[in-house]
């Protein structure tokens, strides 16, 4: 770990973002140039003083997983990644598109979507990052660890995943998700990620193995869906997605047009935020 090369890197990456990269508020007195160091934290999920620590030579080697945060946070490019790890003692993951680094381009977007649900999801349907918006719809897609990280693993082992669509639409989601996966087991080849989804998937779940065996192959988004909330009930939503280049990421943007239910409640949803979702599940 080179912690003079870290230290420089992290305060000059914070130096050349603006808040208003980010969406965040430039306020009327501003001494700091570029962002102020509370905010990487914040945006990194790291403490105020962990982030100190780093920047002043001083802290320990940061984890893999804390280096994946500060990169997304810094909204940094490939390159400028696979340097922050190497003066951080760790080698790169070898693949960006089968790591959790999100699209610096797909982040500039969501960054700018504060009224309504976006997500940024993997091919194999793992949430890389969501906005305030998306986790008072969802939850918090980010926790889960593991296989359960792909929503497609969840929707075919937890059933909890399901209370968000309608049960007339499960079958449909179902077919999608597998779908999905396929697409990206093309890509990725049996002996990747995917490939370990689909073994567990086959053992785990005969729905999935019944589907899989149909080799359907899409990359599916409907264009309409329905989701229900725990408390505003079933919402209804156009989805827009933004594929990166390779597609292995994905944007997802949900709204509704002006003057309908669907915006109405995603207007309540606003007010409600991530906490009444949360006192809602417990």
């Amino acid at each position: 770990m080179d912690r003079a090369a870290l230290a420089d890197f992290l305060r000059r990456r914070r130096e050349a973002l603006q808040p208003e990269d980010l969406g965040l508020p430039t306020g009327a007195r501003r001494r700091t140039r570029g962002l102020r160091r509370e905010e990487v934290a914040s945006l990194a999920v790291m403490s105020t003083d962990y982030y100190t620590r780093l920047e002043q030579r001083r802290g320990p080697q940061p984890s893999e997983h804390m280096l994946a945060s500060l990169a997304r946070a810094l909204r940094l490019t490939g390159d400028e990644r696979t340097y922050l790890y190497r003066i951080a003692g760790h080698n790169a993951p070898v693949s960006l598109s089968a790591s959790p680094h999100v699209a610096p381009a797909l982040l500039r977007v969501l960054d700018r979507l504060d009224d309504t649900p976006a997500l940024v999801l993997t091919d194999l349907g793992e949430t890389l990052v969501q906005n305030r918006m998306a986790a008072a719809l969802f939850g918090d897609a980010t926790k889960h660890t593991g296989l359960a990280r792909s929503a497609i693993y969840r929707w075919f082992t937890d059933p909890a995943e399901r209370s968000v669509y309608p049960e007339a639409d499960h079958a449909r989601q179902s077919r999608a998700q597998v779908a999905n996966l396929r697409a990206a087991h093309g890509l990725r080849g049996p002996r990747s990620r995917a490939g370990e989804l689909v073994r567990a998937l086959q053992k785990a779940n005969e729905e999935f193995a019944e589907l899989w065996a149909r080799h359907e192959v899409a990359q599916r988004f409907e264009d309409h869906k329905t989701l229900v909330h725990p408390e505003l009930g079933a919402i209804e939503l156009d989805c827009q997605a933004l594929f990166t280049e390779d597609q292995s990421q994905t944007l997802l943007v949900l709204t509704a047009p002006p003057r309908t239910e669907g915006h109405e409640k995603l207007q309540l949803l606003a007010v409600l935020g991530l906490d009444r979702f949360s006192e809602a599940e417990r």
